[in-house]
């Protein structure tokens, strides 16, 4: 199957659009990239998606509107992956969604919120829409997240077993998930993966009340790097209770916002801008770096926007330690398209009747099949149950270079 995947994280910077031909080969799902873009959101859109999410409030009004004017925008970006990536023809198009709110209690998540209404994809595409993927796990008393841990569990498997210590994947998005791979025949079930905290959250959040608006993310790190960490601030910042719940857990914008960062700094001397921001890269990078030591791998591969600021990967590579921190385009995944591709596999499992999350990593009950398919213009039914379900997967180098870019 030729699929298009698509992702857009709490940044709300883009929509990652990544088409891949997915074929089963045995136990093996083999997946050839094809290539990804960035999709733009209208700058109005983007302003209206942040203001909805938490600490904000909407009404049901903001809410209809946000979900027509997300399910347009990610259908102009799947149009593009299937004329610009997938040469005009694919089979499937999986949306994950603009997560508005993810409601957690007491380490218990009860409710989670995507908007970007699928029949518009559909419409637009002709092609059948696989979206809503997170509710079933949370409804079968999981997270709904990482799901990363489905793709990862598969892709890392190998790597494990090779080097006969745990393998993680990290992705630095608004907020960071880490997921450790075992290599031994229980790989999948004994996957562990969760949400460590924020990633560029409060960054993104101090930029912005530092610059009084007029950025939005510390570009390659150069405010950061001009400063040095706030002991008194990184003490109060690691004492959040949220480190020490042990997993499945997950959290978001909910926690992590700038009226949290706000509330950190209420009651200590002025902080130096600078100083700010490189106190959250080290927060940042040492709660990652110490649940990925605690956990035994030796090896880490990374994705997420988070990697292209260099102050936030030096530091991360420096609480590593011993740990070798690589990038997951060495194994065929692209630093910024890594979740996209995770959209195209969690739809094919969906299509071909397979579960699509992992309860040693989210937390539901049992492994449950994912979302809903919004029919295309054909009104085709899902494809039939594969003979075997893959226990792996292997990326496959395409003979020509795949595209990749912004725009």
């Amino acid at each position: 199957m030729r699929v298009i995947g698509l992702m857009s994280g709490t940044s709300v910077d883009a929509i990652d659009v990544a088409a891949a031909d997915l074929d089963p080969n045995d136990d093996v799902l083999e997946l050839t990239p094809l290539g990804y873009v960035e999709h733009r959101y209208p700058k109005r859109l983007r302003e209206s998606v942040r203001a909805a999410l938490p600490p904000g409030l909407s009404t049901s009004e903001q809410l209809c509107r946000l979900d027509t004017r997300l399910g347009q925008i990610f259908a102009e970006a799947a149009g593009r992956g299937v004329q610009e990536l997938a040469g005009g023809q694919a089979d499937l198009v999986v949306s994950l969604g603009q997560t508005i709110y993810h409601w957690v209690e007491g380490g218990q998540c009860l409710g989670t919120l995507q908007l970007g209404q699928p029949a518009w994809i559909a419409e637009a595409t002709g092609v059948p829409v696989v979206s809503d993927l997170r509710a079933r796990d949370v409804a079968a008393g999981g997270h709904g997240a990482p799901l990363a841990s489905t793709l990862d569990a598969l892709w890392l498997r190998d790597l494990a077993m090779d080097s006969g210590r745990p393998a993680a994947a990290l992705n630095i998005g608004g907020i960071a998930n880490v997921t450790v791979v075992h290599g031994d025949n229980s790989a999948v079930a004994s996957t562990v993966a969760y949400d460590t905290g924020p990633g560029n959250a409060l960054l993104d959040a101090a930029t912005l009340l530092v610059t009084d608006g007029a950025r939005d993310h510390d570009t390659d790190g150069a405010l950061a790097r001009q400063g040095t960490v706030r002991a008194d601030l990184l003490e109060r910042l690691l004492s959040d209770p949220y480190y020490a719940v042990t997993a499945p857990k997950s959290t978001g914008k909910e926690h992590f916002n700038a009226e949290y960062l706000q509330q950190q700094l209420d009651g200590l001397p002025s902080i130096d801008p600078a100083d700010l921001l490189r106190t959250l890269v080290e927060l940042t990078a040492s709660t990652i770096a110490r649940d990925i030591r605690a956990h035994g791998a030796d090896t880490v591969l990374a994705s997420g926007g988070g990697m292209h600021n260099p102050v936030l990967a030096e530091t991360l590579a420096t609480r590593l330690g011993e740990v070798a921190l690589r990038r997951s385009d060495e194994l065929g995944l692209p630093t910024a398209a890594k979740e996209a591709y995770l959209a195209a596999l969690l739809g094919w499992l969906t299509w071909h009747g397979i579960p699509g999350n992992l309860p040693s990593a989210t937390g539901a009950r049992q492994p449950r099949v994912l979302g809903s398919i919004t029919p295309g213009s054909a009104g085709a039914p899902p494809a039939a149950a594969v003979a075997t379900q893959p226990t792996r997967l292997r990326v496959l180098i395409p003979d020509t270079p795949t595209p990749g870019h912004s725009r």
